[in-house]
């Protein structure tokens, strides 16, 4: 019955999705005609409110890109590389090797949805290379499916931008209030959904593999990395051998990681800039030379080409949403028919609905959280648990939102289309499981 079903969205997908630019651009116009008619705002009106957004990302999208980049340039060092080699040699069936992708995935996006989406894809071209008879689109898309718990990892931008103090910082949302990790990322009611997902998804994945008449296997020699010889040191001239010094790196490394040793220790909490230093200096380290790291770094920002362009229209969508009070009014409406029992669950509904038109943790709470959590105050309902609901929604339509999974699949060498009916699934399942713990443990 899975494997038909993931068939059966596979086609729809392969016949209607467009790609991810139109489809941010068709999201576009679905936004402008709402607001005209169900806001009773003119053309003239949202077209402002479009340009006068399309630029409010620019901090959050430079966090974003950083994380994405430096979290390329970790996966792509040899040692790491190395790992990602030897753990595709446990797969020897196409079965064990979407199971084993499908927990590697989910375990290195809780870690770091940057470091996890680029991980995944290089360790799905290395068990495409070794194991014969894997279905190349699903295990692409079970690489994918381990942003469904990204939010409720590491590198949540909700959870993380809820613990830090500041100005700049969305927990002002909250009257200054501030929200520990160990509330949210580390509560248990969290832990045991992403426990749930990460022990049933490798088997939901595993069942919809296709019958081999139907499989789709990539030619291991277009997988092939390209090779790079490297120069003699020394027939360098100075300034190149200096470029090939592993010196200047690793005293940087080390300024980096006194930095962050007593930043900790005075009490400073985990955010998306302290994230994106420790992988930068973990890049670092791990390329060694300045030459390797900033190659590496080349490589990164060309698969980041697809996320640049749409982050403004995104933006801007967002504007619109916000201004034109669809986004407040989708939210509200939500609001209105919760009960303190209810209200995690229809948060979670109302999130995955606004993610589509905002694919961005830290944008759609500044969307949401307004809204959310002086309605969580009212009805007596934890301010955890509200703003957990809200990053698990954020997570949950990522599987049908092709925004993030534009540099998996450059690495990867496919199309949307070829992934999104298998995501479909993964999105139908998970859905039954997260809205079951808003009702059990929330």
């Amino acid at each position: 019955m899975i494997q038909s079903t993931a068939q059966f969205f596979t086609k729809i997908m392969q016949r209607w999705l467009p790609n991810a630019f139109l489809f941010a651009l068709i999201l576009t116009l679905v936004v402008l005609v709402a607001g005209i008619l169900g806001q009773d705002k003119s053309a003239e009106q949202m077209a402002g409110y479009w340009g006068g957004g399309i630029w409010n990302l620019l901090t959050f999208s430079m966090q974003v890109l950083l994380t994405l980049v430096a979290g390329h340039v970790v996966a792509q060092a040899p040692l790491v590389k190395r790992m990602l080699r030897a753990l595709a040699g446990v797969a020897h069936t196409p079965g064990r090797a979407i199971v084993l992708m499908t927990l590697v995935a989910m375990f290195c996006c809780w870690l770091n949805w940057g470091f996890g989406l680029i991980a995944s894809a290089l360790l799905a071209r290395e068990i495409a290379r070794n194991v014969e008879g894997v279905h190349y689109p699903l295990l692409v898309a079970s690489a994918y499916s381990g942003m469904l718990i990204w939010h409720a990892g590491l590198s949540g931008s909700i959870p993380l931008k809820i613990a830090e103090t500041g100005e700049d910082t969305v927990s002002a949302v909250m009257a200054g209030q501030i929200i520990p990790v160990s509330e949210t990322i580390f509560s248990w009611p969290v832990l045991v959904i992403v426990g749930v997902l990460w022990a049933s998804l490798p088997l939901i994945n595993r069942l919809m593999h296709p019958a081999p008449s139907d499989t789709y296997c990539v030619d291991a020699k277009q997988l092939e990395d390209q090779k790079v010889i490297a120069p003699s040191i020394k027939s360098l001239p100075p300034a190149e051998r200096l470029e090939h010094n592993t010196l200047m790196p690793l005293l940087l490394v080390a300024l980096g990681g006194y930095y962050l040793v007593n930043f900790f220790i005075q009490g400073g909490a985990i955010g998306l800039n302290t994230i994106n230093l420790i992988l930068l200096l973990v890049g670092l380290a791990l390329h060694k030379t300045s030459v390797n790291y900033l190659a590496a770094m080349d490589e990164a920002v060309r698969g980041t080409s697809g996320i640049v362009l749409q982050f403004p229209l995104y933006a801007g969508i967002m504007g619109m949403m916000v201004e034109s009070g669809l986004a407040a009014s989708i939210s509200q409406w939500f609001v209105s028919i919760s009960t303190a029992e209810t209200f995690p669950l229809f948060t979670f509904l109302s999130a995955g609905i606004v993610n589509f038109f905002v694919p961005s943790g830290g944008g759609q709470w500044a969307v949401q959280g307004p809204i959310v959590m002086p309605a969580a105050e009212a009805l007596g309902v934890p301010l955890n648990e509200a703003a957990m609901a809200v990053a698990f929604g954020d997570a949950w339509t990522n599987m049908v939102q092709p925004f993030w999974a534009l540099p998996l699949l450059a690495i990867a060498g496919l199309g949307i289309k070829d992934i999104m009916g298998y995501c479909t699934v993964v999105l139908l399942w998970s859905g039954m499981v997260i809205c079951v713990g808003m009702l059990v443990f929330f």
